[in-house]
């Protein structure tokens, strides 16, 4: 593959990936935050001391359980889509996008001290990190992020002198 090639093909998976990762990074922690209020639950809070004690390779599956039972209802979101019902395909995918982020988070939270026992895992997961973060500082830096925060602190104050007035 020639330079130029693989230069694109990276620049347009970073372009894909961007908002998606903005997504999480935005709820990662809010959200998993709102599903750790659960543990005050003491049943709840039962569940997450289990998860806590799971072995890696259980860790792993019980990260996976959630994406995978959601993926039926993402689906079910693009067919809904192609039939032509673009509002409830919008709002059952972002519904799960929420529902997923918010609950892989917090197992995720749970379970990290046992997926670094994986050995790829503990490989991968910090070049995983830098890359992702590295991706984000960038996109953070470009025009386009720089002009929707001044034009989202311009709409802020406007509604702030709006709401006084």
């Amino acid at each position: 593959m020639t330079t130029i090639l693989r230069r694109f093909l990276r620049a347009l998976a970073a372009a894909l990936l961007v908002p998606v990762l903005l997504f999480e990074e935005w709820g990662w922690e809010p959200l998993a935050a709102m599903v750790g209020r659960l543990a005050r639950l003491p049943f709840w809070a039962r569940v997450e001391a289990a998860i806590r004690r799971l072995p890696p390779w259980a860790a792993l599956t019980t990260i996976l359980a959630p994406v995978l039972l959601l993926l039926p209802i993402k689906l079910l979101g693009l067919f809904l889509l192609g039939e032509g019902y673009p509002l409830a395909a919008l709002c059952l995918i972002l519904g799960a996008k929420l529902v997923g982020t918010a609950i892989v988070a917090r197992l995720f939270q749970l379970v990290e001290p046992a997926l670094m026992h994986i050995r790829v895992f503990a490989r991968w997961y910090p070049r995983w990190k830098g890359w992702k973060n590295s991706l984000l500082d960038r996109a953070r830096q470009s025009a386009i992020w720089r002009a929707t925060r001044v034009g989202k602190a311009t709409v802020r104050r406007w509604w702030r002198n709006l709401r006084r007035a």
